[in-house]
């Protein structure tokens, strides 16, 4: 089971850019995006189909063009979960999860911090993660969840972990709750294989930033503990350029 994470940064201008041919090449099994941008009724849901995704599920913010997450998969899941039920979380499309036979995938967009309130926002958003992930885990412990979590974890994962160590995405506190998340039960599968440096995941469309590889390693498949005997692959895959993002993936047995 192969399982791709993307944020798109709007779904339609991913798809002007190939996203589609590209996703059938690619042929994972499960596709989570982030970032979508658009309602269902603005998409022609048949592109995805025939792209090979008969089952696909979307969760927009109330607020058109802006966040939202969506599923696509190749086999039908058994139970798909819109949002937490925390209502300020919901409101901006922040999670949807999809229950399979013996494991969950959840595609999670958590907030930016892009200026004081929106940080004091995505602290308050991370605090309730948190405290719903670890009750969430009671009754599904073979959990996944890949997203963009807005959080660079350690050194490693930034191009200049100096010059940026007071800017939002990664702050100490930040950088402690995601420590302290994985900690709590999950595997951050790209750095159990891999823990070489200049590997990133979102640059900054400003500076020739991406072509320099000044990036920041932002997105993540988290996967829990339990399923880590069956963990085979974990990559981040910078070839694709449908967004300010790239894609990782993870396969599991």
């Amino acid at each position: 089971m192969t399982i791709i994470s993307y944020n798109v940064n709007g779904i339609r201008a991913a798809i002007r850019k190939g996203f589609l041919d590209w996703v059938q090449q690619a042929n994972p099994d499960v596709v989570c995006l982030q970032e979508i941008k658009a309602h269902p009724d603005q998409l022609d849901l048949s592109d995805f189909e025939n792209a090979g995704y008969p089952y696909h599920y979307w969760y927009p913010a109330t607020k058109k063009g802006y966040s939202g997450v969506a599923i696509l998969s190749k086999t039908q899941p058994s139970h798909i979960e819109y949002g937490t039920g925390i209502e300020y979380m919901d409101f901006e499309g922040r999670t949807i999860r999809a229950d399979f036979e013996d494991f969950s995938v959840m595609s999670l967009y958590l907030p930016s911090g892009t200026n004081t309130a929106r940080l004091d926002h995505k602290f308050k958003f991370m605090d309730d993660f948190q405290q719903y992930i670890d009750e969430l885990k009671n009754d599904i412990p073979n959990l996944i969840i890949c997203g963009d979590y807005n959080i660079c974890h350690e050194a490693i994962d930034i191009h200049d972990p100096v010059r940026l160590k007071n800017t939002s995405g990664f702050l100490p506190e930040e950088r402690a709750w995601i420590d302290g998340f994985i900690n709590s039960g999950f595997i951050d599968s790209f750095r159990e294989f891999n823990d070489e440096p200049d590997h990133y995941s979102w640059w900054s469309y400003r500076a020739n930033a991406r072509n320099n590889n000044k990036g920041w390693r932002i997105d993540y498949n988290l996967v829990a503990e339990p399923l880590k005997d069956r963990l085979k692959r974990a990559v981040i895959l910078p070839e694709a350029y449908h967004s300010d993002h790239c894609p990782v993936l993870v396969e599991i047995e």
